[in-house]
């Protein structure tokens, strides 16, 4: 208890002094998850409307790929990602390996089947017959797909807060392409888990509290977002 406890007073000395190395951790860690939300956005909300709208041969294992990523252990993105990101692999040559451009590849490639099958979810329950609609009302596709989008802008936006939240609190793959470099690819959840091999649990405990707090300041600000625009 007295550790959890030193650990708390410990987090609460580094967020009031706003010590430069935990600073620095914290926005590089708002960087590379924030960053790595947005692409997977742009990917995931594209592929899961494209998938939910079309009937094609193999779709539904297609759907099933979607639903097994959304499960995708971050240790084996960062196993494939580092092969490929290697000095020998196909991707070598760009030489992003243990960066922080690294990390932000396995982040992006972690949230990315999330927010795809939310997005999927989203619009498969949409009502079947509104695209119909739409288009009669004389939208073109991309109107249509504009509209349809803003119809499921709430759960949309829980496809944001679950692509963030699984970015920013993966530490396997995270370890593994960025190589946890202080001052340059040293994240909060990397950090930690270095603190806790070295023994200096308050330390680890600290930066914990900052990483919850964190996380929750940003869903905070998505949940209030997503309640307001809550049909009454």
């Amino acid at each position: 208890m007295d550790l959890i406890l030193e650990g708390i007073w410990k987090a609460i000395t580094l967020i009031v002094t706003l010590d430069p190395e935990v600073l620095g951790i914290t926005l590089l860690s708002l960087k590379v998850s924030g960053t790595a939300t947005l692409i997977s956005l742009f990917f995931g909300i594209f592929s899961g409307t494209v998938v939910a709208l079309t009937r094609f041969p193999g779709r539904k294992i297609v759907v099933s790929l979607i639903n097994t990523g959304m499960g995708l252990p971050p240790v084996v993105v960062g196993l494939f990602v580092t092969i490929f990101l290697w000095r020998n692999g196909p991707l070598g040559f760009l030489e992003i390996l243990y960066t922080p451009t690294a990390i932000i590849v396995a982040q992006s490639v972690i949230a990315t089947p999330i927010v795809t099958g939310i997005t999927l979810a989203a619009m498969q329950n949409l009502p079947p017959k509104l695209r119909l609609q739409i288009l009669a009302l004389g939208a073109t596709r991309m109107q249509m797909l504009g509209l349809l989008i803003r119809e499921a802008r709430l759960p949309l936006l829980a496809a944001v807060m679950a692509g963030f939240g699984g970015v920013i609190s993966e530490v396997g793959a995270s370890i593994m392409v960025g190589g946890n470099i202080m001052g340059y690819s040293r994240v909060l959840t990397t950090a930690t888990v270095m603190e806790t091999g070295r023994g200096n649990f308050d330390t680890a405990i600290a930066l914990s509290i900052i990483l919850l707090l964190l996380a929750y300041l940003i869903n905070y600000v998505l949940t209030r977002i997503q309640q307001r625009e809550r049909p009454r």
